[in-house]
């Protein structure tokens, strides 16, 4: 058995191979040339019969590498870094000593594992990433134009006037009133250009995603659009991944620290160990619900939201109901399951809770009743006997009438 650790960079690789109880070291550059050399001292080692492991860390160009080895028949571990602290952290940091020590790890089979997301999903993270730098730029430029309206003295101007063209023009033409038209035209043409940009991205995006069932079962959830679901389907790729729940959650950082030592018990904050993306669409679908309180008002998941708001605040709320938002994608998921609006109302706890307010309703009524003050029966003209004056008796007041003719 031959056990490669490799130290990979961008321009070259330097591998430690452990067999026969001793290290042989060597170097190759990331070029053509560079694999093929690899590639032909690995032959050698298989013509003597030997079996060969290569193991190396999660960087940039990791993927073309493995693909590389992959398609010569050679199996390649892909190492989790952030759990690989005896290379990350080493005070002996250089090239061979890191790929000697992931040779040694990779001989005793204790490597902690990264496993990497299919070619698909990484062309959808791709196209995420450029619309996500394009949307800041606009917002960059649209923040200078909110700019030259106060440095003028005019009245800001709107956001919502710069999401459309005709908005656009509009704006140029008031600040063609000052020197600043000038400045701001270069600006606005390259938000229109920007856009167009951005609408392209996002047709490719519907393309690649057309026919994709996760995404479909994605957009059933209320409150979840095109872009969380494209992003939460390239950043989970594939949900057998995940055993349960609960490493869904962890992988999205959304999990809080846990730190038990005897009989103290410390929890912190979320850990925010996983793709920054998929915990920020996820959170994006909780404030999507947010909005909706018309048809969410009932759901068992959002009156929890509600409580937790009063004596926890809004952020460890939203946190909260994220966290339970990922579970509920785990099930859908795994299921192969559309979002069912029944399962997030409790049917018998409805109906008891409306009994309930309505006897509530009821009590209240007749506390009222007993609390109020009987009306005085109004009495009727009595006409006295032995005069010609009637009288009117209405409460204390009294009134003569004089007889008429």
């Amino acid at each position: 058995m031959v056990n490669v650790g490799i130290d990979l960079h961008k321009t070259q690789f330097t591998i430690c191979a452990r067999r026969n109880g001793g290290e042989e070291f060597n170097k190759y550059s990331t070029q053509e040339e560079g694999y093929q050399k690899f590639l032909t001292q690995v032959a050698k080692w298989r013509e003597n019969g030997e079996e060969v492991r290569v193991a190396v860390e999660s960087t940039g160009n990791t993927r073309y590498f493995k693909n590389r080895m992959e398609d010569a028949g050679i199996g390649v571990t892909v190492i989790n870094t952030l759990k690989m602290k005896v290379v990350t952290e080493s005070v002996n940091k250089t090239d061979k000593h890191d790929a000697a020590t992931i040779a040694e790890f990779l001989e005793k089979d204790i490597l902690p594992q990264s496993q990497l997301c299919s070619r698909e999903s990484e062309q959808l993270r791709r196209f995420l990433k450029v619309r996500t730098s394009l949307v800041k730029t606009i917002t960059v430029m649209k923040n200078q134009i909110h700019a030259l309206f106060l440095s003028e003295g005019l009245e800001d101007v709107k956001s919502s006037a710069l999401q459309s063209k005709k908005g656009r023009k509009e704006t140029l033409n008031t600040l063609n009133q000052s020197i600043n038209g000038l400045v701001a035209q270069p600006l606005l043409e390259m938000i229109d250009r920007l856009e167009e940009e951005v609408n392209g991205v996002e047709k490719e995006l519907r393309t690649l995603t057309k026919d994709d069932r996760m995404v479909e079962q994605l957009m059933s959830i209320p409150g979840c659009g095109e872009i969380c679901a494209w992003t939460i389907r390239a950043y989970i790729d594939d949900i057998k991944r995940f055993a349960d729940p609960k490493k869904l959650v962890s992988f999205a950082g959304l999990a809080p620290w846990v730190q038990n030592s005897n009989e103290t018990v410390h929890h912190g904050k979320i850990t925010k160990r996983g793709p920054k993306e998929l915990r920020t669409a996820i959170v994006q679908v909780v404030m999507g619900l947010r909005r909706m309180k018309e048809k969410t008002l009932t759901w068992r998941l959002m009156q929890r939201y509600v409580v937790m708001k009063q004596y926890k605040g809004s952020g460890k709320a939203i946190i909260a109901t994220a966290r339970k938002i990922a579970v509920i994608i785990w099930h859908m998921l795994t299921r192969d399951e559309m979002f069912k609006l029944e399962m997030m109302t409790d049917k018998k706890l409805a109906k008891k809770a409306e009994e309930m307010r309505k006897a509530a309703i009821g009590e209240k009524s007749e506390e009222k009743k007993i609390d109020e003050p009987q009306k005085e029966k109004q009495e009727v003209p009595v006409k006295v006997k032995g005069s010609r004056k009637a009288v009117k008796k209405l409460g204390v007041a009294r009134e003569e009438k004089k007889k008429v003719g």
